[in-house]
């Protein structure tokens, strides 16, 4: 866990992670959440749909933003204030997720940066974007 302080950061900062997207973790976002549309939970009903496999929760592959945030970029003293994502590609089981932040303004009289993150596929294929808002709580 990185522990960036307010004074340590600035504009370009950057950091990233990767994450196995696994079976396991759909099943239990599915209980976790009570989502059973079975676009996530049928693989027949989503082959049915012109899918390979059962889509990945969008908001499962979005809980790596929050990893982002309070692991890397900037750490141990991060408050999640917000997360603009977009959905750009469906997410399978299987895949290989490069998760990856840069902060792109900072604003000291609010303690809060902004960062402008996205993640890829194993292929290099970009499955999501966002914008995130964060604290800093030290």
């Amino acid at each position: 866990m990185n522990t960036y302080h307010l004074a340590d950061l600035s504009a370009g900062i950057s950091d990233s992670f990767q994450v196995s997207v696994t079976a396991r973790m759909v099943n239990q976002f599915e209980l976790l959440s009570g989502d059973t549309n079975p676009l996530h939970t049928d693989r027949n009903f989503a082959l049915s749909c012109g899918y390979r496999d059962r889509v990945v929760y969008g908001m499962l592959t979005a809980s790596f933003y929050s990893t982002l945030i309070g692991m890397y970029l900037p750490g141990r003293y991060a408050l999640l204030q917000g997360v603009d994502t977009s959905f750009i590609a469906p997410v399978f089981a299987g895949d290989e997720l490069t998760v990856f932040g840069e902060i792109t303004s900072i604003h000291p009289m609010f303690r809060q940066i902004e960062i402008r993150a996205h993640i890829t596929n194993q292929l290099g294929k970009k499955v999501s974007k966002a914008k995130i808002r964060s604290g800093i709580n030290e």
